[in-house]
């Protein structure tokens, strides 16, 4: 396992910038080990639901994890408000960074990650393959 440091600017997209490290550090599979940092607008798809909350103010991120494979990121956030209240959900495009988002992710490089449409769930889910 190998660990590769982040660290995104004010105004860069969260998820967008993951997905773009991924891909220039030409990874296979990968996840967030941690990532504390600030938003000024939050962009979450909500549990089971295909509605997204979007709310522009100031955020703390207090949790960020999830896989990210060649053809997309599944990551969960976490983030609190001015008053300590917390939201969270699947996170997608648009979560724009305030100051910083310090962010460490992992590289497993005995294995690929890919994501393929699940008949069960029909939902597009992590396929694990080892690497020979």
């Amino acid at each position: 396992m190998k660990a590769y440091p982040i660290r995104l600017y004010p105004d860069q997209d969260l998820k967008k910038e993951l997905n773009f490290y991924f891909h220039k550090m030409n990874l296979k599979a990968a996840f967030v080990i941690s990532c504390c940092g600030s938003l000024k607008k939050l962009k979450i798809r909500l549990a089971d639901s295909s509605s997204v909350f979007e709310r522009t103010e100031k955020f703390e991120i207090l949790s960020l994890q999830g896989t990210i494979s060649e053809n997309g990121a599944h990551l969960h956030i976490c983030a609190a408000d001015s008053e300590g209240k917390v939201w969270g959900g699947h996170l997608v495009d648009g979560c724009e960074v305030y100051t910083t988002a310090e962010i460490l992710i992992a590289e497993l490089s005995d294995y690929h990650f890919n994501r393929e449409n699940d008949s069960q769930t029909g939902f597009a889910e992590l396929k694990i393959k080892k690497v020979e």
